[in-house]
């Protein structure tokens, strides 16, 4: 049997999981240099597009602190990297979740087993106890937010609350898909730490280190080919025809405002049913080319258009969120997107 799984979805290791870390060796180092001054920032935001290795890299610096409690000690002075054994103890608790000094914040699933929009101000208040309280474990208290761009109003002020005044020996990494859509009050206390798309070969490199895919995958070079340096995007577009999918998409993006309907017709039933991977690959392709837009446009020519199409980028977020959460039709999801489109480029 190939090493790609029969499912359309490929299965892959969490950035909780991984200790390999490809393509950010700057990033890392910065980390580790900070730490070993003993002044390092108490909050960091890591920055970048998705799934090109930012939690991967958080992770990676909180097993360090935690397994290196004094930044002074030889071990950490004499360190090249913030790698650890993989059979350290604290590799092991990280990723079983239970290191009594790490917090993780991210979206949860309620009660109905649906995963949130939103990280709540519930979740967020769990850092003044974590924080606030008499260690479990000695030393470092980390939190990683992934991703502080999931926090509402409420939350991200209960979580500045805390940032604000930082107790001792507490080490904040924020992760972040859109840097300047953040809280500038976040901002300001925050070092920031901005990374770059992978390679093709380094996503590649990632790629095989997360999956059980073989290295002579002729379609996961060509999905590292397509994915702009994310991993992410290149297993999504790995997924059963998430690759045909999105190019598809794309081609019908590039005909607006006129699109064919019968073209239009087709995509929304090619994405419809419960394969995330089609959801996924759209909305990514939705993403790439509004992105793409708004990088070359002329400011000053476009201006206006410029900000409908922004409006609508974050409208169109919202109600691919929505659509996911709540198993919504898709079908209609295509039919709004390039419907909100098609009137912010006339």
């Amino acid at each position: 049997m190939s090493a790609r799984k029969a499912s359309t979805e490929i299965a892959a290791k969490s950035p909780r999981e991984t200790t390999a870390l490809f393509g950010h060796a700057a990033a890392e180092q910065a980390l580790l240099d900070a730490y070993r001054s003993g002044r390092i920032a108490h909050a960091w935001l890591i920055g970048g597009p998705q799934g090109i290795g930012k939690a991967t890299l958080a992770y990676r610096m909180a097993r360090f602190v935690l397994a290196h409690r004094d930044p002074m000690a030889d071990a950490v002075q004499g360190a090249a990297t913030l790698d650890l054994d993989p059979s350290h103890p604290v590799v092991r608790h990280v990723a079983a979740e239970a290191h009594g000094g790490l917090l993780t914040l991210e979206r949860s699933v309620n009660d109905k087993g649906v995963l949130r929009n939103v990280i709540t101000v519930d979740e967020s208040r769990e850092t003044i106890g974590f924080f606030g309280s008499t260690a479990a474990v000695e030393g470092w208290r980390v939190c990683i937010v992934d991703t502080v761009d999931d926090l509402n109003a409420s939350s991200a002020n209960a979580l500045l609350k805390v940032i604000e005044e930082p107790p001792q020996r507490s080490l904040f990494l924020l992760i972040s898909n859109s840097p300047a859509r953040l809280l500038p009050t976040i901002l300001s206390r925050c070092r920031k730490l901005m990374l770059r798309p992978l390679s093709v070969s380094d996503v590649i490199a990632a790629a095989l280190e997360a999956t059980d895919l073989s290295p002579g995958d002729a379609k996961l070079a060509e999905a590292a080919a397509a994915s702009e340096g994310s991993v992410a995007r290149a297993l999504t577009l790995l997924g059963g025809d998430a690759l045909t999918l999105q190019q598809k998409t794309t081609a019908l993006l590039d005909s607006l405002p006129n699109v064919d309907p019968r073209a239009l017709h087709a995509l929304g039933e090619a994405i419809g049913g419960t394969d995330r991977t089609t959801l996924a690959a759209f909305v990514d392709g939705v993403d790439r080319w509004i992105a793409g837009r708004l990088r070359t446009g002329d400011a000053n020519a476009e201006l206006p258009r410029l900000a409908r199409l922004a409006e609508v980028w974050e409208k169109i977020g919202r109600a691919a969120r929505d659509t996911e959460a709540y198993n919504l039709e898709r079908k209609p999801l295509v039919f709004s997107v390039f419907g909100l489109l098609a009137e912010a480029v006339r």
